[in-house]
This record gives structure tokens, C-alpha cells and sequence, in this order.
């Protein structure tokens, strides 16, 4: 009885096949899954268009037909993952809470990401793109840093703990944009202490000189 071989599935001639062709979406992500993977084990540096192709079991034209060359895919890679884990947001009740625990949550979950995004671009990523750091910082951690965590504050403004209309879009942003620059600078989970300080030092002493409202401000 003759064999036939798709994608690592194995049916006889006349036989359905038991699962499908990977395609559209299903398969660029299966795709950019192996180039994180890749990645990750060997770096920027030794990984190839060919070495992807093999680890996710498909011929190197599929890559080619989405992507020009490694450096496009590998900031695809690096976006996908980043899209893909999203990190938690809490409800605690309270704005410091949430803070405290979205912080401490970001920096867990984002630190092997940040130890590989920083390795990648310093291993001649930006050089080949032609990509500043800025623009490579936004092409990997994403330019609408805001967007999820607003979350959080528009439940702080709603609990009367802060007035959203008089704070500045940039410190609402800095506790993330703080973690992320520890994150890239020391390659490991922020300590409790730092993201204490973060918090209660830096970031709601600035909240409070924006609130609007006598007696309302000591609530957060």
C-alpha cells in the first residue's frame, strides 16, 4: 500500500488524513513560534531561514513567501510572543494594589523576553534593519503601551482615587516604562523594594499633585 507524507502526517492512499494542512493564521503562527524558539537556543546570530523551516517542519519557501529575510522575521517573532503572553492585569481594589501587582507580574513574566529582545537587537539586528533603538523598542515592546493598562486607572478614576483628565498621558506610562527599562538593564525580575519605590516614591506623589478633589487623594 503506497505512503504518502504531508506535514508530518502520515495517511495511506484513499485515507483521510487525520489532521489538516496547517494554513492561514493557524500556520504563521506555528511558524513564528519555531523562529522564537530558534531564537531563544541559539541566537540572533546563528539562527537562519533554513534552521527555522526545519524546526517547524515546512519547506523554507513558506517563510520567503511572508517574510524577505531573517531580520523581518525575527521582529515578527519577537512582536507574536510579546502578543501572544499577555501579561495578567490585577483587580485588587485599589490603585496601589493594582500597581504593586501588575508591576511585580510584568516584571516576572517579562524578563526572559526582555534578556532575549536585548541580546537580539545587540547582536546585529539594529545594525541590519537599520532600525534605531527607538523604533526598535516600539517594534518589539509595542507603541500603544498605554492601551492595556488603562484598565487600571480608568477603575482607579471611576473609584474617585485619581482624576484621569489632569494627569499627564507620560506618567501614567512611567511605572511601566520604568520596569521595562530595569528589565532591559539588569535582565532579571525587578525586587519587591524597587517596585515599592516605584510606586509609592515616584509615581503616586506625582498622581496626587494632579488630583482634583480635597481629602480624596490620601484613598489611593
Amino acid at each position: 500500500m503506497q505512503t504518502f507524507l504531508m506535514i508530518g502526517v502520515v495517511t495511506t492512499a484513499g485515507a483521510e488524513p487525520s489532521r489538516q494542512r496547517r494554513r492561514g493564521p493557524e500556520l504563521e503562527a506555528a511558524l513564528l513560534d519555531a523562529a522564537w524558539d530558534e531564537l531563544a537556543e541559539v541566537g540572533f546570530a546563528k539562527l537562519t531561514m533554513e534552521s527555522v523551516a526545519s524546526r517547524a517542519g515546512t519547506g523554507i519557501a513558506v517563510l520567503y513567501r511572508r517574510w524577505d529575510n531573517k531580520d523581518q522575521l525575527v521582529l515578527a517573532a519577537l512582536e507574536h510572543y510579546r502578543n501572544s503572553h499577555p501579561v495578567d492585569l490585577p483587580d485588587t481594589g485599589t490603585l496601589r494594589g493594582d500597581l504593586l501587582a501588575a508591576l511585580t507580574a510584568m516584571g516576572e513574566a517579562r524578563a526572559a523576553f526582555s534578556a532575549i529582545a536585548a541580546a537580539t537587537a545587540f547582536s546585529g539586528l539594529l545594525a541590519s534593519t537599520g532600525l534605531t533603538p527607538a523604533q526598535a523598542r516600539d517594534r518589539i515592546i509595542g507603541d500603544q503601551r498605554l492601551s492595556r493598562v488603562r484598565a487600571i486607572y480608568q477603575r482607579a478614576h471611576d473609584r474617585g482615587e485619581i482624576d484621569l483628565e489632569r494627569i499627564p498621558p507620560a506618567v501614567l506610562a512611567m511605572p511601566f516604562d520604568l520596569v521595562r527599562h530595569d528589565l532591559l538593564m539588569d535582565l532579571e525580575p525587578l525586587k519587591p523594594p524597587r517596585i515599592r519605590s516605584i510606586v509609592d516614591e515616584l509615581f503616586l506623589p506625582l498622581v496626587r499633585s494632579h488630583h482634583n478633589g480635597p481629602g480624596q487623594a490620601g484613598a489611593i
